[in-house]
């Protein structure tokens, strides 16, 4: 039987006039000032929010976006990333505020800040140890699934703001189980107001895009709209944002390093709370700058390792200064692209904006009630976990379905790092069962399975699964002879690293003792492929991985090899 081939033409290679960071950088400053000014109407609501949500004074939001945009443009590592507080990680600081504080929420946020500081040091280390590429063995649909779970308690946590009425509960299963009450004891100004802002948060985006107005944030379009209601109703103060006169006055708030190491009942906790939020900062910020590096229109590339120690600066900076952990966004990324920004320098100028509104617009964030910033947190969350990520989790197969649903049901029972452990030994255990039955299938299931084959097929799991590479009249060819899965991706990742730039051709070609492909390989693979097309960089031909058997019609689903498509490749 003849070999089916995947192949990708390269396109022209892209402009190498490209806006770089730095002194260079600042021959964009139009772009990068207005670009900034935008963000930064995006920035205020948002930082604003992710400060209340993560049980801190809202000020410490501000605080941490401008830390964020004094301390990342000029350690990089990115080009049109802005960095600043970050939602995902509001959860998980509530958490760890309400854990080291023991209830007492100010004594919990002077603790956390130290907790802060240590992950900022471990990023660094992190970084140094080029940390990042590990990055590449975690699941893709256990990170999906803990981001779809942040999502989730974002909402849950965000719904008696929106209503007006605050419950007792404070975890998410106890928070739902509160929402009737809670709604049934609204207060219907606020609820007006909560609802209006989602309604905008929800339509406006689309109805703007197609106009001259798209470059208007629907986010600064709910906090206006959300203040002038609270307004019209009189809102209470208690239902507002509240900057004192002068936040400094009594100086910044410090980490409480003594109250976390004076109390050995409390260093388990602290432990638990530093790996936490440093895996999370860690995958959020990474895979944040990756998915930017494909909108960014000058096809840049951003440093993985860079972008780590410049987190864990930002988040040193930010924690001594009384802030919250630091990450770059999405949304404010996003903003700061479709703005017309061009280098880091527009976080930058963002900062410098933010400190002018604290300085003499106080007033106005005073009057933002907190059902809008509620509201812009809600529709955060449901992007996080809407519909759309359930059915692409189906749609690349059942087993994916079942890790996701599972990871999210654990990591909202427990916390986001049992979760994840959780999702990583889940996906751990599915693929050694299916690459055991690959194996057995391959030698018709004679004999007993002894304890050394079950053995040896979980060692194959992190062992590099290319045997042979070379280069020949411009064509480099890979072989893959034993399971892909993303236990051993950081082998695969460095031989493509190793593909001459003089190549003009690249064939990765999947032997038939490949018993397994995962789906976070073959997402990596086809993305390798897809990139070289982009980049005009290599023609890629994928050889093999057809005859591998599909767990969905997605191109990205796990494949395994069964005795037909074994024997057709050994004749092949």
């Amino acid at each position: 039987m003849e070999l089916t081939v995947t192949r990708v033409t390269p396109k022209a290679s892209p402009s190498t006039d490209k806006p770089e960071n730095g002194i260079k950088g600042l021959k964009h400053w139009k772009q990068d000032l207005i670009a900034g000014l935008i963000v930064s109407l995006v920035s205020v609501p948002l930082s604003l929010g992710i400060a209340v949500a993560s049980g801190a004074p809202p000020i410490c939001g501000i605080i941490s976006a401008i830390i964020a945009g004094l301390v990342f443009p000029f350690l990089g590592g990115a080009y049109c990333t802005i960095s600043g507080p970050a939602a995902g990680l509001a959860p998980a600081i509530m958490v760890c505020i309400m854990a080291l504080g023991k209830g007492d929420m100010q004594l919990g946020y002077t603790l956390v800040l130290g907790v802060i500081t240590m992950a900022g040091c471990v990023q660094l280390i992190l970084s140094h140890l080029k940390a990042a590429r590990f990055s590449a063995m975690f699941p893709v649909i256990a990170v999906e699934a803990m981001l779809a779970s942040i999502g989730l308690m974002i909402i849950a946590k965000q719904i008696p703001a929106l209503v007006g009425h605050q419950g007792h509960a404070h975890e998410f299963f106890g928070l739902m189980a509160e929402t009737p009450s809670n709604v049934m004891q609204a207060n219907a100004q606020v609820l007006f107001i909560g609802v209006i802002c989602l309604l905008i948060l929800f339509t406006f985006g689309k109805l703007l895009n197609k106009t001259k107005l798209r470059m208007v944030p629907p986010q600064l379009i709910a906090v206006i709209v959300g203040a002038v209601l609270g307004q019209v109703f009189h809102l209470d103060s208690k239902f507002l944002i509240n900057i004192p006169v002068d936040p400094l006055k009594h100086g910044l708030v410090m980490p409480n390093f003594v109250g976390l190491f004076s109390d050995p009942s409390l260093w388990w906790t602290v432990a638990g709370c530093v790996l936490t939020l440093t895996l999370i900062d860690g995958f959020e910020s990474l895979a944040t700058i990756m998915a930017v590096d494909r909108i960014d229109p000058h096809h840049r590339k951003s440093n993985p390792d860079r972008t780590l120690f410049a987190m864990g600066m930002s988040n040193i900076c930010s924690s001594l200064a009384g802030g919250l952990t630091i990450i770059p966004g999405g949304i404010k990324s996003t903003t700061n692209i479709l703005s017309g920004g061009k280098t880091l320098w527009a976080n930058f100028y963002n900062a410098c904006f933010l400190i002018c509104y604290v300085l003499i617009a106080r007033e106005f964030i005073n009057m933002i009630p907190l059902a809008a910033l509620a509201a812009i947190l809600i529709h955060i969350g449901y992007k996080l976990c809407e519909p759309k990520k359930w059915a692409y989790a189906a749609s690349v197969g059942k087993e994916q379905l079942f890790l996701f649903a599972s990871t999210i049901a654990v990591t909202l029972y427990t916390d986001l790092l049992w979760g994840l452990l959780y999702g990583m030994a889940a996906k751990l255990v599915l693929a050694w069962l299916y690459s055991l039955q690959s194996t057995l299938e391959r030698h018709h299931g004679h004999g007993p399975v002894r304890a050394k084959t079950l053995w040896l097929e979980f060692v194959k799991l992190f062992r590099n699964p290319v045997t042979v590479h070379d280069t020949q009249d411009g064509v480099h060819k890979i072989r893959f002879n034993g399971p892909v899965v993303c236990f051993n991706a950081l082998h695969v990742q460095n031989e493509l690293a190793k593909i001459p730039a003089n190549c003009s051709k690249v064939k990765l070609y999947f032997a038939p003792s490949v018993g397994l492909v995962d789906h976070t390989s073959a997402s990596n693979i086809l993305a390798f492929q897809s990139e070289c097309a982009r980049m005009g960089t290599f023609d890629v031909e994928i050889i093999g991985l057809e005859l591998l058997r599909m767990h969905s019609k997605d191109a990205s689903c796990m494949r395994h090899a069964h005795l037909n498509g074994w024997q057709h490749r050994r004749h092949a």
